[in-house]
């Protein structure tokens, strides 16, 4: 595909291309459009119709984005909702606005569109003023037309620019829209993708259909870092028209349909060497502590903790093992290479980001790559979706033909990339009156090389194809200090080269392991001196955006303060815990009321609180059903999610070996959420998860007296806990 065709050739280019575009009339041609996010007109495009089309870097990976998106430019430019059209993802025609990671969808990508719309609304107003003869201040845009406040003559807005473009700098300080004239922001307006999703009409990437297409699955070795000695091409004969792709170690089978390559897959017979370059998960922690470390390294310092921490007990120590993504679908993308040109559409949350990588692979300059975004089975961290996209792409390449690759349940799970584990090491000591004296934080975590464009795609790896070798892991070391006043106070990190696993960031990376060991232990100090955890919390913070979350958490439980455990000894509890997402973004405190059968090992999570504050609430409704997808995915990951895998293999590879929550380990879930439109909106993707494991954690010291410092919470590790006491 030619990436210099103009956007009305695209749409007449067939279906599948409509889905990915969605534009809603012919423009400049895709080429003549800047990308540059510090021009207006990367962000945005508007038409004579007086239509706006806004170009988004960051994609909606199911949180709502393509709503709260739309509020933030239609509420800067004055229009009704229906007037905005969403482009997000396309490398062809949306800035690199970084991947859709770490919260900052909104935080980072809408907040600069809102600066986009806002300074294209100002030099709207400055052409209209000029044509007018009146004052920028007595004119506003509204409804499409800038027109004076006290009536008078107007002009449309597509009359003032039509689609020649701003060709004006982005103004980080164009003044935006005071929330006291708010019409769109901060309203429950319905996300547009729920409906198709609900009626099953949805287009996926999964759906995307090309002429000539074929269909492909990758034969993954037996065993990791296996080299392939032969392939018997003849054992696949029985299928008509199916062929064997190998390069190197990389093999493949394509069919003109899907149900063609499933079956010359399974016939497939191909001969690997043995190996067994894994140490079991079993070894991990061990593994941890035993180095040799990359670095060694001190976060945070405050008098002498080792000192003040001479008498107190020994440490303890908190262990999240390696996690897989789990998304409910496998991954699967579409790929066509030729005339010098590439094309791949797949759910990457960071297409930008890949399009170096993927030129590289292919051989191809970077602007001849084009990577377009389209909805997946469920991404919150790189799971198998990028590699996914280069099998389709490295095929697509050799066979000439577009490609489109879809993983199996044993490759998701088997085979994408894996979050981290870490192993957190606690020690303090607290007074009578609840000050904590000394605190010490030691963490073994896997070190995230930073400015690597990815973790090591399977794809080229196996066919030999040089490529960085990064671990984007994620920030794992934040959030691993308290956020209550300390007298004395060391953090510090022991930094491994590599991983068991070939790892990737997951959702909330290393602060929900960290804030699950900061804030149990925080409990633990409060169950020494007889204090009760919530008082306790609120007597050593000092930041009352975080005192309010707390409070508000807490109410809602209808919290009562005593000690902990529970004196009434009748197996249920209560916990709380809070995070400051970073130190520097959004506050959350989760309250959790749970059922214990110490004698099965059975947790039930009855009741979850949450107080959220992101600052300014561009979408009540789609953030609330993010916060509550927050929750439910770490109760799952607290209580039955684990990698297992021996010396040579993944062998946690179907759902009976990983499982996930279901429908009836459900809670009730109550959601507050602290609106503050003086402040900047942060993000909503991340922070919630984070104090989940410690409240589960909390609640069950409180209901049965037992501590559980190792994740997932089994029923085998709760039995254990109890014969322990």
């Amino acid at each position: 595909m030619n990436p210099a065709l103009s956007r009305r050739a695209l749409l007449r280019a067939g279906a599948a291309l409509t889905v990915a575009f969605a534009l809603p009339r012919p423009a400049r041609a895709a080429a003549a459009k800047t990308n540059d996010p510090g021009e207006v007109d990367g962000f945005l495009s508007i038409g004579a119709d007086g239509r706006v089309t806004v170009y988004c870097g960051k994609v909606d990976l199911g949180q709502g984005l393509r709503v709260a998106i739309r509020q933030m430019a239609a509420e800067e430019l004055g229009l009704g909702m229906d007037a905005i059209t969403l482009v997000e993802g396309d490398t062809l025609l949306t800035p690199d606005q970084g991947p859709t990671a770490g919260s900052t969808g909104v935080a980072r990508g809408g907040v600069q569109i809102r600066q986009a719309a806002a300074t294209a609304r100002h030099a709207l107003i400055r052409l209209a003023a000029a044509r007018l003869d009146r004052p920028p201040q007595d004119l506003d845009l509204r409804d499409g037309v800038v027109a004076p406040a006290d009536g008078g003559r107007s002009i449309a807005m597509g009359d003032l620019i039509g689609e020649a473009g701003f060709a004006l700098k982005l103004d980080p300080q164009a003044r935006l829209r005071d929330p006291a004239e708010y019409r769109l922001v901060g309203k429950p307006l319905p996300r547009p993708d729920l409906p198709a999703k609900v009626y099953g009409s949805h287009t996926y990437v999964h759906d995307v259909k090309l002429p000539g297409m074929l269909h492909a699955r990758v034969i993954r070795p037996p065993v990791v870092g296996a080299t392939l000695l032969k392939v018997d091409e003849s054992s696949i004969k029985a299928v008509k028209g199916a062929r064997v792709v190998r390069l190197k170690d990389f093999l493949a089978v394509v069919a003109g349909r899907e149900w063609e390559a499933v079956r010359a897959a399974a016939l497939l017979k191909a001969v690997w060497s043995d190996s067994a370059p894994l140490m079991g998960h079993g070894a991990v922690r061990g593994w941890l502590k035993a180095g040799p470390f990359a670095a060694e390294e001190v976060l945070k310092a405050k008098g002498d903790a080792t000192a003040r921490l001479a008498d107190a007990p020994p440490p303890v120590e908190y262990y999240w093992p390696v996690q897989s993504h789990a998304s409910l679908g496998p991954s699967c993308a579409v790929a066509q290479v030729g005339s010098g040109a590439a094309t791949i559409w797949t759910a990457s949350q960071a297409t930008h980001r890949f399009r170096p990588a993927f030129a590289a692979m292919l051989g191809l300059p970077v602007d001849k790559v084009r990577l377009i975004y389209l909805d997946g089975s469920g991404c919150y961290g790189m799971n198998g979706h990028d590699d996914a996209a280069a099998d389709a792409a490295l095929l697509a390449k050799t066979v000439g033909k577009p490609v489109r690759v879809a993983w199996s349940r044993d490759d998701e799970l088997g085979w994408d990339p894996k979050g981290p584990p870490q192993l957190i090491a606690m020690r303090g000591a607290m007074s009578p009156a609840g000050q904590v004296l000394g605190w010490s934080t030691e963490m073994w975590l896997p070190k995230a090389t930073a400015g690597l464009s990815h973790v090591p795609l399977l794809a080229p790896e196996a066919a030999g194809i040089a490529q960085p070798r990064g671990l984007v892991t994620g920030l794992l070391a934040q959030n691993g200090d308290p956020p209550y006043a300390a007298v004395d106070l060391e953090v510090k990190v022991h930094w491994l080269a590599d991983a068991p696993l070939r790892p990737s960031n997951i959702r909330a990376p290393g602060k929900i392991a960290n804030s699950f060991a900061v804030e149990s232990f925080f409990d633990e100090l409060c169950a020494r001196v007889g204090l009760d955890p919530l008082v306790t919390r609120l007597i050593g913070l000092r930041d009352l955006r975080g005192v309010a979350v707390l409070t508000k958490a807490a109410s809602m439980m209808a919290w009562a303060p005593r000690p902990i455990p529970n004196p009434r000894r009748d197996g249920t509890g209560r916990g709380i815990a809070y995070v400051h997402y970073k130190h520097s973004e959004t506050y959350v405190a989760i309250a959790m009321e749970v059922a214990v059968d110490a004698e099965a090992g059975r947790i039930a999570v009855k009741r979850v609180t949450c107080a959220h504050d992101c600052g300014l609430v561009i979408n009540p409704d789609a953030l609330r059903m993010q916060i509550e997808g927050c929750i439910l995915q770490t109760l799952s990951r607290t209580l039955l999610e684990e990698t297992t895998f021996d010396r040579a293999r993944v062998t946690a590879t179907d759902q009976s070996g990983y499982p996930i929550l279901g429908f009836l380990g459900v809670p009730d879930i109550a959601v507050e959420l602290i609106d503050r439109p003086g402040q900047p909106p942060m993000g909503g993707g991340e922070a919630a998860a984070t104090p989940v494991p410690a409240a589960l954690a909390n609640a069950v010291f409180d209901a049965a007296g037992l501590r559980l410092r190792t994740v997932p919470f089994t029923p085998v590790r709760v039995r254990e806990a109890s014969q322990a006491l």
